[in-house]
């Protein structure tokens, strides 16, 4: 079965709230769900609420569920994206996004390799050698910039 992640509308008139859902593609949007991953509240006050079960949501995107754009999103920003690519699952559950700051999402990523020194230690000569060259075509120029002078007087 062809099946799609995507959010079903609740709430009334310009107060919406959605619950991300399992349902069959080939169905209607208002169709039957098959499973309720969880909720995405964008209008709440104070700040907007993502709250998904991520290990069932990990559980349907292996299976081969298509989340719609807003979902992946949403998934993106709870860090589930991240462990469906990387093939990991997640320390907490329950993966909560609230005012765009992921709270605990399970994923700690290692720390990048940087190799600043090599780079540090290589600069200054070429510094050096530069240096050199620019004063030696800063002399010729002086020079002849005297002699215009000595001609003209």
């Amino acid at each position: 079965m062809a099946t799609v992640i995507r959010l079903m509308r609740g709430g009334r008139k310009k107060k919406p709230y959605y619950r991300i859902v399992v349902q069959d593609g080939r169905s209607r949007t208002r169709g039957r769900e098959i499973d309720t991953l969880g909720v995405y509240h964008p209008t709440a006050r104070p700040e907007p609420v993502s709250e998904v079960n991520a290990v069932k949501a990990l559980e349907w995107l292996r299976q081969g569920a298509t989340p719609s754009d807003t979902v992946r999103a949403v998934f993106s920003k709870l860090g589930i994206m991240k462990h469906f690519h990387a093939g990991t699952t997640p320390e907490e559950a329950v993966a909560l996004v609230k005012d765009e700051a992921v709270v605990d999402a399970g994923y700690n990523a290692p720390p990048p390799v940087v190799e600043a020194p090599a780079v540090a230690e290589a600069a200054p000569e070429a510094d050096a050698v530069e240096a050199p060259v620019a004063e030696a075509e800063e002399a010729p120029a002086a020079e002849a910039s005297e002699a215009v002078e000595e001609k003209s007087e």
